[in-house]
């Protein structure tokens, strides 16, 4: 069974990907590859501020990483920092998982009985 310190650590993920600027920002970086706030603002419908603002906040859950190369920034996705999430999203799985093997063994005696 899950415990609510699982959802505490996965919450912060969940907050930021609640914005749908987020979202498209990772999208772009996931299928785009690394690049600068100047591309992404080529890509997605947002100021370069409201860019670099929202990078700020997928950064600090662990989402987002950057390396300075010159005067610019790029910035990539940080795989890693889903893991907390997909911890928590394992646990319905598992649950899911758990409910099924249940169901069969209730399956199998009930027919075993008849």
């Amino acid at each position: 069974m899950g415990t609510y310190g699982s959802l505490e650590a996965a919450g912060p993920v969940l907050d930021a990907l609640g914005d749908p600027t987020r979202r498209v920002i990772l999208e772009t970086l996931r299928h785009g590859g690394p690049c600068s706030v100047s591309t992404l603002a080529g890509q997605v419908p947002v100021s370069r501020p409201a860019i670099s603002q929202h990078l700020k906040v997928l950064g600090a859950v662990g989402l987002v990483r950057h390396e300075s190369r010159g005067t610019r920034n790029i910035y990539r996705i940080h795989r890693a920092g889903l893991d907390e999430l997909r911890d928590w999203l394992d646990q319905f799985w598992g649950d899911a998982l758990e409910a099924y093997a249940d169901h069969i063994r209730r399956t199998v005696e009930e027919r075993d009985e008849h």
